[in-house]
């Protein structure tokens, strides 16, 4: 076979590679074009280096291209693949530092919330300009493979306005699973098999068997109680589990940040969350770690291009949706997964506009979602608070009417529980002026809201969080890196 791939994006090189490797464990795909594109010309060269080194060293007919002209890349490409962060972690500092200052403590920060409402602001045009280009220029039967986040609004708006045969990929679904697994002491995740559904981040296990026995509230909440890791790592998702009756897909610290009720008061936050690894609450826990990493790639990027140098291992292939999803399109073997798409009657009690994260299946004839799936009433509740965010978010992205930006950080749920209307106003105007090089579309509106702040009263003040940790340096991270290794 022979195709090509556009990664936009590419520049986030370890997931990068990780796509790339997996998409060359199909025997069938050893003859394909992957064309890169990113803005960072730094980036490029150095992702561009390490691929070429994999398909030297496994003495490949690949074809690597590298290009910072994005419409370049997209010519005559069959799949395109986005992992980008519009803005990069400077705008994203800004997404946990500003709402701190009117007291909402983010973990990530990048689905719903204020800095995740912001992210799809700054994504959501350049999501249309992807799709511009992927009109104009791609296969005619291009498929669209978002990885970015927000998932939700970056999927809806490719949908809804990019007018794109768009999917959204997500790996929460099978982290999920391999706990769950784990605590009920099966050998293998394989031994699951799982019903999950609800929309991105906010995906529920509503059905769940252990080689073929059902397994039901109590038993799963008795294993997770008992296990010597989790039970300390995850203490809101097992109240969530206990009061739901059903497990969420997200990290202890993510599923935080989209309910009202465990993040609005420092003493919460600090009972509920799990200092020992970021995605367990920390404030701020993922631009630490997105920077920690970046500041270690670029120190230890001879030792990346050196391990570049190893045979591929199909064995290692990581469950990530997309080499998957291309192995079914194009050979027929048939992949299950969960996907993001739009509703269209695949979840009987969310909106049919939303795009939804369900099971489905793919072979030749494409993605086909198993329909019908009804959530219980308190998944579905706390979806559609979630929903009608992303909604208010989406149109206020595309049509640049500052007002209903407002009203959408109003209504999330975090948002909602910790500030009042006055604070989300000026938060808003704040926010927007901060990051208007990326938010074209409210360069009209700026200069009003600079002269707002100009002549706010409202109070704000200089706050850490509640549990925030510092940058590590690179000494600090390979001192760490180097007992683990003494330890395991």
């Amino acid at each position: 076979m022979s195709f090509k791939i556009a990664i936009i994006g590419a520049g986030s090189v370890g997931f990068t590679k990780k796509l790339f490797t997996d998409i060359l464990c199909v025997p069938e795909f050893k003859d394909i074009e992957f064309a890169l594109t990113d803005v960072s010309e730094h980036n490029l060269g150095m992702i561009k280096a390490i691929l070429d080194r994999i398909v030297e060293a496994n003495k490949l007919p690949t074809e690597v291209t590298a290009t910072t002209n994005r419409r370049e890349a997209l010519e005559g490409a069959r799949y395109i693949i986005s992992c980008v962060r519009v803005g990069g972690l400077e705008a994203y500092a800004d997404d946990i530092r500003i709402p701190l200052k009117y007291g909402i403590d983010q973990c990530v920060g990048d689905t719903i919330c204020a800095g995740g409402i912001l992210y799809g602001q700054r994504n959501i045009p350049v999501i249309l300009d992807f799709c511009k280009d992927i009109r104009e220029v791609a296969d005619t039967n291009a498929k669209f493979l978002n990885y970015a986040n927000p998932m939700a609004m970056n999927t809806w708006a490719a949908i809804e306005y990019g007018k794109v045969d768009t999917v959204g990929l997500c790996h929460g679904v099978q982290h999920g699973a391999e706990q769950i697994a784990e605590v009920l002491g099966a050998k293998s995740p394989r031994e699951l098999d799982y019903v999950c559904s609800g929309i991105n981040h906010q995906t529920w296990f509503i059905g769940l068997r252990l080689n073929g026995r059902p397994i039901g509230k109590d038993e799963l909440v008795a294993a997770f109680e008992a296990h010597p890791v989790y039970s300390k790592q995850e203490k809101l998702r097992i109240d969530v589990l206990k009061r739901f009756g059903v497990y969420s897909t997200e990290s202890n610290g993510h599923l935080s940040e989209y309910l009202p009720w465990y993040r609005k008061r420092p003493d919460e936050i600090t009972r509920w969350i799990d200092m020992s690894d970021w995605i367990h609450g920390e404030t701020g826990g993922y631009l630490r770690y997105s920077t920690e990493t970046r500041n270690w790639f670029e120190t230890e990027y001879p030792q990346f291009l050196e391990a570049a140098s190893k045979p591929i291992d199909p064995a290692k292939r990581s469950n990530e949706h997309a080499s998957r999803i291309l192995e079914a399109l194009e050979t027929n073997r048939v992949y299950r997964g969960h996907f993001n798409v739009k509703n269209d009657g695949v979840i009987t009690n969310l909106p049919q506009d939303a795009i939804i994260e369900s099971p489905g299946f793919v072979d030749r004839f494409g993605i086909n979602m198993a329909a019908g799936i009804t959530l219980p009433e308190a998944c579905a509740a706390t979806c559609m608070a979630s929903i009608n965010v992303q909604r208010m978010s989406v149109h206020a992205a595309i049509s640049g009417d500052i007002d209903l930006l407002k009203l959408a950080v109003l209504h999330d749920p975090l948002v909602g529980a910790v500030s009042t209307p006055e604070e989300v106003w000026q938060m808003v105007d704040e926010m927007v002026v901060a990051q208007a090089q990326w938010l074209p579309q409210y360069a009209d509106a700026i200069p009003a809201a600079k002269e707002r702040l100009s002549k706010s009263k409202v109070k704000t003040r200089e706050w850490a969080g509640a549990a925030r940790r510092s940058v590590r340096s690179i000494e600090e991270l390979r001192a760490e890196k180097a007992a683990l290794k003494q330890a395991g």
